[in-house]
């Protein structure tokens, strides 16, 4: 696939050159990196055999594709800085609430200009994300991008006014899953279960049910009744969870991440 930059050596970008170099789509010394900290990245490209650029004009000189990893604060100033370089490039932007759009308007019509809403489980190779492209990038453009972020997990192509819609799901849905996951613990420790095994058990249960849901393909109400016995132990858990509207609130939570997700793009 070439060569590939990352202008941000952040948290995300670790993950992502992680996860292309662990399948094999870029080699190390096919992949530049730039940060602003650069003890940072020089720590970072020493430690994996890295390529470390001293400024963004450097990198994108040197690569067909560039990622942009950085805050969305300072994306609009990082491909100002590059645009002549960047008209040419394919670019892949991972910054929150930044619209193909805003960089298009820097670079022209003609960029190829790829969005991606990454999440936090990407860390580990588990990721869920959803990508959108320019009208300029081609099959091929799509096609790479996809690529690279399957190599931390799942990744969709959708219409750009889904995304914030994603936003709220998949980026905001670990945050979910996590307070979720630390109630499931503290009911196992109420019930008599130490804290190290219960939040054991309650993180492998919660792996294992989503699990099932990927690799079955069977709707979540289906395997929720086939863990459901008459007048058994889930059905009365249920039952409460039903009595404190908790399907509702998790539905809620979703929404309101989605309509923050607006105002921010605003």
């Amino acid at each position: 696939m070439g060569s590939i930059g990352f202008i941000g050596a952040g948290n995300m970008a670790e993950a992502i050159i992680g996860g292309v170099v662990k399948k094999g789509l870029y080699a190390p010394s096919d992949i530049v990196i730039y940060d602003i900290r650069q003890d940072r990245a020089g720590a970072f490209s020493s430690a994996l055999g890295l390529r470390n650029a001293v400024s963004p004009r450097e990198l994108v000189r040197d690569v067909p594709t560039v990622v942009l990893a950085v805050k969305p604060a300072t994306i609009s100033v990082v491909v100002q800085e590059s645009k002549e370089q960047l008209r040419d490039r394919l670019v892949i932007s991972i910054a929150a609430g930044i619209p193909i759009a805003s960089i298009v308007n820097i670079l022209g019509e003609d960029a190829r200009v790829i969005r991606v809403m990454p999440n936090a489980p990407a860390l580990v190779g588990e990721g869920a994300c959803a990508l959108a492209a320019s009208r300029a990038c081609s099959t091929e453009d799509v096609a790479c991008a996809r690529e690279i972020f399957s190599a931390v997990g799942r990744c969709l192509e959708l219409d750009e006014q889904l995304l914030n819609a994603v936003t709220a799901l998949s980026g905001s849905g670990p945050a979910f899953c996590f307070m979720f996951l630390e109630a499931l613990a503290d009911g196992g420790v109420r019930s008599g279960l130490s804290r190290e095994t219960s939040l054991e058990l309650a993180a492998a249960t919660l792996k294992g049910a989503a699990a099932m849901v990927l690799e079955t393909g069977k709707h979540p109400g289906e395997l929720k009744d086939m863990v459901s016995s008459p007048a058994g132990t889930t059905i009365e858990g249920i039952a409460v969870l039903e009595s404190r509207a908790f399907r509702s609130a998790v539905m809620d939570a979703v929404v309101a991440a989605y309509t923050r997700a607006g105002e921010l793009a605003k």
